[in-house]
């Protein structure tokens, strides 16, 4: 132990040194372009490191098939690329690994000139699915007719179908479990479309209008400053203190309401990566066994993961027997060849040299995951009908809760299949790769993760047991079918109960 803390020591120091060294350019604009051999260089340095570390490069993509895609990207940078022009090519070819946590983000300067420098939007918030995309927003509020609910069917001429697939071509997700891409689209359509297609002075948006005719309307750009000086200015009733701002941050991650009508408690939990949700677990549960809560709905559709001991933690007031975090939990290799482009390196390391152990396999293996036998709470463990409302955005450490508990006697899924894979993923350590020149951002998983072995490898998420797919009707009323259909299930069950009970 003693040794174990003293390089721990040695870790923090490594990194709070290494960490104050960002490599920025001098002078920074998104629109300075990087010469064709920097960029190949660039590109070339991103294999080697994926090549090297990487535990599931080639889990639904050949060798071969992969390397042509490099060197099909390799042999397109032959001229000077902005940032952003760069980092699309290097997204596309991302994408072909079918890696949902490896994923391309643009420099630290980059996302900071933006965030200081606001720039047009496109003007509609636009909720998509396999075949239909419906508008959920429109940031020009005086507009009658492109309301909330409308089917779109184009855009400046392309078919949805066509710009769907573009913005998919630059997007990362578990194997084939595409309805990920689906809701991470549908949570910021504007900025999907910007980045994919850039922005035009103008849009022609076809639709289907309230009769059912096809139609078209044409539409400018958004501009936050000027647009929203042009609206009616909201006076808050009292000011906001900094207590009640982190109060509300929480409730935003984590809450719990209870339906005493239903004698139900929904449960929704945001994220598995903050809201001091050890503590929000234990009080909520405490809570439900109080009142005597006879069903419980835990609402996962907005969490893409974090902490699989905080998912862990939920699972054991839920689950109705002994669990391990996965059949495998393995890297490929706990040397890190190109460490001085991957952050924080040190601190990765050390906890694979701590905790891995290598096997007969030439993998290193996080044992204690593989092997280690999670048991029910016994104090405030909830027994009764359990409803997980699941979605394509329910990712990662959301989906081993969703996988624990589907099949469970007591446990309905309702929604739409996961975004996570159901088989497995890549992710447990993510540090993340800095390019030297460009200063892209890729995150490298280390470990390799085997939820259930038993498992087909189709790289598909967790089906629901009872499907509640989108609709324009849903959205047009403002109505979460999801939870119309948990509310309909529950209802039906009380009833059931009630006759079972009746002499």
């Amino acid at each position: 132990m003693k040794r174990i803390a003293v390089l721990l020591i040695l870790a923090a120091a490594v990194y709070a040194f290494t960490g104050c060294k960002t490599g920025a350019p001098a002078s920074f604009h998104p629109n300075n372009k990087y010469s064709a051999q920097v960029l190949q260089n660039e590109l070339s340095l991103l294999q080697n490191i994926l090549e090297a570390n990487h535990p599931s490069l080639y889990w639904y993509t050949p060798k071969d098939s992969l390397d042509a895609y490099f060197a099909l990207t390799h042999a397109s940078l032959q001229d000077s690329l902005t940032e952003k022009e760069f980092r699309n090519k290097v997204a596309w070819v991302i994408s072909k690994i079918r890696c949902g946590h490896t994923a391309v983000r643009h420099s630290k300067q980059y996302s900071k000139h933006f965030s200081r420098n606001q720039s047009p939007l496109f003007p509609l918030s636009v909720k998509i699915w396999p075949d239909s995309a419906v508008i959920i927003g429109n940031l020009n509020r005086q507009d009658s007719v492109l309301r909330r609910g409308t089917i779109i069917t184009a855009i400046n001429n392309y078919p949805i179908q066509r710009i769907i697939d573009s913005m998919f071509s630059l997007m990362s997700t578990d194997g084939y479990s595409d309805n990920f891409k689906y809701q991470v689209i549908s949570f910021n359509f504007p900025a999907y479309y910007k980045n994919t297609f850039g922005l035009d002075s103008q849009y022609i948006i076809h639709y289907v209008d309230s009769s059912g005719r096809r139609n078209h309307k044409v539409l400018n750009n958004f501009y936050p400053k000027k647009d929203t000086t042009a609206l009616p200015l909201v006076v808050a009733p009292y000011k906001v203190s900094r207590r009640d701002r982190i109060r509300m941050s929480r409730l935003s991650k984590r809450n719990l309401r209870i339906d005493t009508a239903l004698n139900t408690a929904v449960l929704s939990v945001n994220t598995f990566s903050e809201g001091r949700l050890p503590s929000f677990f234990r009080k909520s549960f405490r809570r439900i066994r109080k009142m005597k809560i006879e069903n419980v709905v835990l609402d996962l559709r907005q969490n893409s993961g974090g902490s699989v001991l905080a998912s862990t933690k939920l699972t054991q007031y839920l689950v109705d027997k002994p669990f391990k975090v996965a059949d495998t939990v393995a890297a490929i290799n706990r040397r890190l060849t190109y460490r001085q482009h991957i952050q924080p390196w040190f601190l990765y390391w050390l906890s694979m040299h701590l905790t891995g152990k290598k096997m007969n396999d030439g993998r290193i293996h996080f044992r204690y995951f593989e092997r280690h036998h999670y048991k029910p709470k016994r104090r405030n463990h909830f027994d009764g009908n359990i409803y997980v409302v699941a979605g394509g955005y329910t990712f990662s450490a959301a989906t081993l809760v969703t996988g624990f508990l589907k099949g469970q006697q007591n446990v309905t899924v309702v929604g739409e299949e996961t975004g996570g894979g159901a088989y497995g993923n890549s992710a447990m350590h993510l540090p993340v790769i800095i390019l030297p020149a460009t200063r892209l951002r890729v995150s490298l998983p280390l470990y390799r993760i085997v939820l259930n072995s038993d498992l087909p490898k189709n790289g598909r998420g967790i089906f629901p047991d009872v499907e509640v797919p989108p609709s324009s009707t849903a959205i047009q009323k403002g109505v979460d079918a999801k939870m119309e259909k948990v509310r309909e299930l529950i209802q039906g069950s009380s009833k059931a109960n009630e006759i079972l009970r009746s002499p």
